[in-house]
């Protein structure tokens, strides 16, 4: 499987789920980490108040710090490579950046999902059909 790095911003402790103004993304985000790991997925994370020399260590991170600031923070990797910034993963993107089947449309309250993985699923779920169609004026 895939390794995925998330690089937290500045937060409390490890995971962010403390204190008393707890951000429910990060308890989301926690939940779904755990699953992933649960599931066989490798999946580190990193805080930049506990782990600046990873940030600065890790290339990609130090680059999109150098470009965003820490305003751009989380950023995630996925064998080295940027993949989402800005916000953490679903956990139908962490199955995805794993390679996990991904759940039938059925178990997913009626969200389009592909069950087979691949470079050519991943590209038709990111692209949307209606971009550049004409009507919509993307273009």
């Amino acid at each position: 499987m895939r390794l995925i790095q998330v690089f937290d911003p500045a937060l409390c402790c490890s995971s962010g789920v403390c204190g008393t103004d707890i951000d429910q993304n990060l308890v989301v985000f926690a939940g779904d980490a755990e699953w992933l790991k649960q599931q066989g997925g490798s999946l580190y994370r990193f805080n930049l108040a506990q782990q600046p020399l990873v940030f600065a260590e890790t290339p990609a991170v130090a680059s999109f710090l150098e470009l965003s600031g820490e305003e751009g923070l989380p950023v995630t990797l996925v064998d080295g490579q940027v993949v989402l910034t800005g916000r953490y993963p679903s956990r139908t993107e962490l199955m995805r950046y794993v390679g996990l089947a991904l759940p039938k449309a059925s178990e997913t309250d009626g969200a389009e999902a592909n069950t087979e993985p691949s470079k050519a699923g991943a590209i038709k779920g990111i692209v949307k059909s209606e971009c550049c169609s004409g009507s919509s004026g993307c273009c």
